[in-house]
C-alpha cells in the first residue's frame, strides 16, 4: 500500500486531494498548520499531522516521525490579491516563504529517500495564473512562476534516479475562500491605493463572476493523474478554465 504526504489539507484542494487518495486505498499523511478535529474522517489509513512549511524544525520532525513515503504533494499556499504598489514587502516575503521557499524546503527534505530508493513523485500545486495574465496577482503569480521553473529543472536532475517532479495548475476555484483569504477578509477599497480602486473592483468582479471555473474535485483528480502519469508530462492544468488557458498558450 502506497503512502502520500499532502501539505495544506485543512480545506480546499488539499482536503479534497487527501480524501481522493484515501478513497483509492492509499495511506494518507494529511498535514496542516493547525490541525482541527472533524476536518478529515478518522481512519487507520489517514493521519492528520501538524506541519508549518516555513519552519525547518517542523519539516524535519514530520519526516522523522512519519517514515518513508511514495509521493509528496506540495499544496500548502497563501493567496494574495492586490495591486503591487499597495503590497508591502513584508507581505511579499510572507507569500514567498510559504508558496516558494516552503515548497523547496519540503522537496529538499524528501529527495534523499526518493533518490536512494530509486522511485518517488513530487507534485507541486501552482496555479493557472502561470498560464495567463491576471491583474491583482503580481506577487502571487511570481511565487508560483518560481515553482514552475524550479520544478522543470528539478525534473531533469531527478530523472536519472527514477524520481519524478511535476506541477498541477488549478484554475479559479470559486467555491473556496481564496478571495477572502487573499484580502484577509477586508475590502479592496481598504487594501489598494485610491487611484487603483475602480480598476481593482472591476478585476475582482470579473474574477468572481466567471461562469467557467475549477472544482476542488478537478484538482484532486488531476493530482492523482499526475502521480500515475508515465509519459513524461511536466505540467497538468486542472479544471476547464485552466485547460482552456493551457491550450490557448
Amino acid at each position: 500500500m502506497k503512502t502520500v504526504l499532502i501539505t495544506g489539507t485543512s480545506s480546499g484542494y488539499g482536503r479534497e486531494t487527501a480524501l481522493y487518495f484515501h478513497s483509492q486505498g492509499w495511506n494518507v499523511i494529511a498535514t496542516m498548520r493547525t490541525p482541527r478535529p472533524g476536518v478529515l474522517p478518522e481512519s487507520d489509513r489517514l493521519r492528520v499531522v501538524e506541519l508549518d512549511v516555513t519552519r525547518p524544525e517542523s519539516i524535519t520532525a514530520v519526516f522523522e516521525a512519519e517514515g518513508p513515503i511514495d509521493v509528496l504533494v506540495n499544496n500548502a499556499g497563501v493567496s494574495s490579491l492586490s495591486v503591487f504598489e499597495g503590497t508591502s514587502m513584508a507581505r511579499v516575503r510572507e507569500v514567498f516563504e510559504t508558496n516558494t521557499f516552503g515548497v523547496m524546503a519540503m522537496t529538499q527534505a524528501v529527495l534523499p529517500q526518493f533518490r536512494e530508493r530509486g522511485s518517488g513523485v513530487v507534485v507541486n500545486v501552482t496555479s493557472s495564473v502561470v498560464l495567463g495574465h491576471m491583474p491583482l496577482s503580481a506577487v502571487y503569480k511570481a511565487s508560483k512562476m518560481a515553482i514552475e521553473g524550479f520544478t522543470a529543472s528539478l525534473a531533469l536532475e531527478l530523472a536519472p534516479f527514477g524520481v519524478q517532479a511535476k506541477t498541477v495548475e488549478p484554475g479559479a476555484c470559486l467555491t473556496t475562500n481564496f478571495a477572502a483569504r487573499a484580502t484577509n477578509g477586508g475590502s479592496l477599497d481598504a487594501l489598494v491605493p485610491a487611484p487603483y480602486v475602480a480598476f481593482a473592483k472591476k478585476a475582482m468582479d470579473d474574477f468572481t463572476g466567471q461562469d467557467v471555473f475549477t472544482k476542488e474535485s478537478d484538482v484532486a483528480e488531476t493530482v492523482w493523474r499526475a502521480v500515475h502519469d508515465m509519459t513524461g508530462q511536466l505540467r497538468f492544468p486542472a479544471g476547464p478554465d485552466a485547460v482552456w488557458l493551457a491550450q490557448a498558450k
